[in-house]
């Protein structure tokens, strides 16, 4: 069996997050009223936001672009010292560390979109399995090992 195989997988698994994001967020900044996505602003109403212009924004920029640069990382492992002062892990390369960093913030956006939208939808669920497998991915002795200092 190829080593790589789940380096390859968390590599896709981030990709796909990243590219819902970019389209989802970068539709909502375009469309702040929600009408290119189909959604109502009345989808709002327990939350702080009257558009879905800043929801779009995080969106894209938290769950976009973030793991668009962490695949670089992941595939480059540049030194960075920023990001490496935010790395708890630091037996590991700071890459490796903002993978489990995004499956989080995954789950903190799922979590309060839940409690702003007052239901849950199978989307939620998804997403939340979702984080669960790219962390668990993450922590395989075959990823772990490719990114040890």
């Amino acid at each position: 069996m190829n080593s790589k195989r789940p380096f390859y997988f968390l590599i896709f698994l981030l990709a796909f997050l990243a590219f819902g994001a970019l389209v989802g967020g970068g539709a909502m900044i375009i469309s702040p009223s929600g009408e290119l996505l189909r959604m109502p602003l009345s989808n709002l109403g327990s939350s702080p936001f009257r558009s879905f212009l800043i929801p779009g924004i995080i969106l894209f920029l938290v769950l976009g672009l973030m793991p668009t640069i962490i695949i670089f990382a992941l595939i480059k492992k540049p030194e960075k010292k920023f990001a490496e002062q935010f790395n708890f892990f630091r037996d590991m390369h700071w890459s490796w560390a903002y993978t489990i960093y995004i499956a989080f913030a995954l789950i903190i956006w799922i979590q309060i979109e839940m409690v702003f939208l007052q239901t849950v939808h199978w989307l939620h669920t998804f997403y939340m399995f979702y984080s669960i497998l790219i962390i668990f991915i993450s922590l395989q002795p075959q990823v772990r090992s490719l990114f040890k200092k």
